[in-house]
């Protein structure tokens, strides 16, 4: 009787431990549960009837996360934020697709398996902005290593608004001041990007000085930054990267390899100023209102 009990369990527990693995269609693994990853999660989930296991890295003291995909074998993997792209480095065949991750655009072509949303706008996007202030001379501090192509391509964009783009470039964040204060007098904005390099908890207050000294209009791309005295920032939907995020996952299950899916970028922003900032540094809130009325970028 005892042998037979263990040979109905070992049949049930063959039979349950396929159906565990198809559990879900997508593991997401977010760096934080916050109500960023909860917007771009809200996108994803309306492209497509997911089936998700979600692991919030910050609830927990360790996750291995190439042993869960292993073990539970998710058609692909989702991560949100920078220290959720880490996690999954061990993660070699099965597909990742990754949003607001700094760190994607240096890993992506170096990883098949990876693909997702770049984390910068279309530069044509904050020119268009500029022009809108009726500012020439933008300053913009950035790593090459970091960021060179991108201004490559703000460079290219820049001459159709006719604005100049004074670059200064850095490849340590100590040498953020002495950049900054090499700026005194030439410009009459500064373009703040999600550069690693440049803008860092350490140097971020070093801009806001100086447009005080300078009396010039800092233009960034993140809310957080309206409160430490940003003028205008232009902050990407979250909502759309998570759609964008389900558009690829959908041609990932459908076949497509992630290798030859492109980085896509983000296509929609919403444009938030700060009113005492602008009243301050005498920009009507006119100027904005052009960019306001399509505040959502297509």
């Amino acid at each position: 009787m005892a042998l037979l009990r263990a040979l109905i369990f070992a049949i049930l527990l063959a039979l349950l431990l396929p159906a565990w693995a198809c559990a879900y269609d997508v593991l997401v693994v977010e760096s934080r549960r916050d109500p960023v990853a909860e917007e771009v999660l809200r996108g994803f989930r309306s492209t497509h009837d997911w089936k998700l296991r979600i692991i919030p890295l910050a609830d927990y003291a360790e996750v291995d996360v190439a042993r869960i995909v292993r073990e539970d074998r998710p058609d692909l993997v989702l991560t949100i934020g920078d220290d959720a792209l880490a996690a999954t480095r061990s993660v070699r065949q099965t597909p990742v697709v990754a949003v607001l991750s700094l760190a994607l655009r240096d890993l992506y072509g170096r990883r098949s398996n990876l693909t997702g949303v770049d984390i910068d706008l279309d530069p044509n996007r904050y020119l268009a902005l500029f022009d809108a202030l009726r500012r020439s001379r933008v300053g913009v501090i950035y790593d090459p290593a970091r960021s060179g192509q991108y201004l490559n391509r703000a460079a290219n964009q820049a001459t159709r608004y006719g604005i100049d783009l004074v670059e200064r470039k850095i490849r340590n964040p100590k040498e953020t001041i002495g950049q900054l204060a090499a700026l005194k007098g030439k410009i009459d904005a500064i373009w703040l990007i999600p550069d690693p390099t440049a803008v860092t908890q350490q140097t971020a207050e070093s801009y806001f000085l100086f447009s005080q000294e300078q009396r010039v209009p800092v233009v960034a791309f993140a809310p957080v930054y309206l409160r430490l005295g940003a003028a205008v920032v232009l902050e990407l939907d979250r909502y759309d990267l998570g759609r964008q995020a389900g558009e690829i996952a959908q041609r990932i299950t459908r076949g497509t390899p992630p290798a030859s899916i492109p980085l896509a970028a983000p296509r929609r922003f919403i444009l938030k100023s700060n009113p005492s900032i602008l009243k301050h540094l005498q920009i009507p809130a006119a100027a904005l209102e052009r960019l306001a009325d399509d505040r959502i970028g297509q």
